[in-house]
């Protein structure tokens, strides 16, 4: 196979991982085949805030590791593939010479052994630095089980890192692999890579990322979220994301590619692929990622989440509608003085709503909500919690 084959087999088989966009309904945002069909380039955000485009692929998709919600894991049947490092880094040099990206997300099934498949990633980015003085957008996958040395290298090169953590606590993630161990492979790497791009160390500029695989196992949302936020409060991680297991992932093809053949599994919990189960999965999945915005960027805390007799979000209701209809002495909020940080607890108002309400106000009285220019929409959520 030519190096074009097999990375657009490799492409199409890191559509697994999310972690560098969540999910959206926005058909703009999702992935797209590129115009020479040589992969898959996925749209990711700027730090700027402007859009762009990143080229997303796997060194190689054979993985010795036996997760039970992954297509690619060991015994299964279809074609493996690899690229050299010298092969992808030429490969994307001349890419992105034709068509500027913004980047390269570089991830691998384990190839043998973590250190030998870290190396390879890290060989990759090496050479773009050095050999083709390339400076943009590098995100390396660290692989479950790499050496200090190894993260110390991906560090000296990548602009960002990602290690999945995959399920909140050993005891739910002893139910997705029989081989990684939870401790020594998950957590002691994602503590050691905080600790050195902690604010004021060498590698501050690297941003770091980590992914839940959200109903692989029997794990409740309320114990997501508490990992969720003991990640950002004490390994200061710069995003999360909540990837929705579904039975039957993987099981698709492209033309004129081999089938990935995934097999029942029953020792996971059936979420299905299709009709109600499916849509819950996703509905779920969602939930997390606003669960998440309150914590990140509205000032909530984990104690102040609300979930239902099981332990889960609601599906029915965003979390902060059920907050705010849970806490109703907090309203109604004057639009003319509450804070901004009072009026992120709004239903349907986010950072920029809000910033636009304090704008306004500054500027000009406000004698009615209709002032506030807000979208129907968003007025309509809002004013029940709201008052001149």
């Amino acid at each position: 196979m030519d190096t074009q084959s097999k990375l657009d087999i490799l492409s199409r088989d890191a559509q697994y991982d999310l972690s560098c966009a969540c999910s959206t309904k926005n058909p703009e945002e999702h992935r797209k085949r590129s115009s020479t069909g040589s992969g898959w380039l996925y749209p990711t955000t700027t730090a700027s805030g402007g859009p762009g485009i990143m080229l997303k692929t796997l060194l190689g998709n054979r993985c010795t590791n036996d997760c039970k919600y992954c297509p690619l894991r060991n015994n299964q049947d279809f074609r493996p593939v690899s690229l050299a490092p010298k092969e992808m880094a030429s490969f994307f040099h001349e890419f992105q010479s034709k068509r500027p990206l913004i980047g390269l997300f570089l991830s691998s099934a384990v190839l043998g052994s973590p250190d030998k498949t870290m190396e390879m990633l890290n060989d990759t980015a090496r050479i773009l630095r050095n050999t083709y003085r390339y400076r943009g957008y590098i995100h390396l996958k660290v692989i479950p089980g790499s050496s200090k040395e190894n993260i110390d290298e991906a560090l000296k090169y990548a602009s960002a890192l990602s290690l999945n953590i995959e399920a909140p606590g050993e005891q739910h993630f002893a139910k997705l692999s029989n081989i990684k161990n939870y401790t020594q492979d998950i957590l002691k790497p994602l503590t050691y890579i905080a600790s050195q791009t902690a604010k004021g160390s060498r590698f501050e500029r690297v941003h770091t990322s980590s992914q839940f695989i959200v109903g692989a196992s029997d794990e409740l949302d309320k114990e997501i979220l508490l990992y969720t936020s003991q990640l950002y409060r004490e390994l200061h991680m710069g995003r999360l994301y909540f990837s929705a297991y579904q039975r039957g992932l993987g099981d698709q093809s492209l033309p004129g590619e081999q089938k990935l053949i995934q097999p029942s599994q029953p020792e996971l919990f059936d979420l299905g692929t299709e009709g109600e189960s499916a849509q819950a999965s996703l509905t779920r999945e969602h939930r997390l990622y606003q669960a998440d915005w309150l914590l990140r960027k509205y000032g909530f805390s984990y104690e102040e989440m609300l979930f239902n007799k099981e332990g889960n979000l609601s599906l029915e209701k965003d979390p902060k509608l059920v907050w705010a209809e849970s806490n109703p002495q907090y309203f109604p909020l004057s639009v003319k003085r509450s804070p901004k940080e009072a009026l992120l607890r709004v239903p349907g108002l986010g950072p920029t709503y809000v910033g636009r309400i304090v704008g306004q106000r500054r500027i000009a009285p406000l004698s009615c909500l209709e002032d506030l220019r807000l979208p129907f929409s968003v007025l309509e959520k809002a004013r029940p919690f709201l008052t001149i």
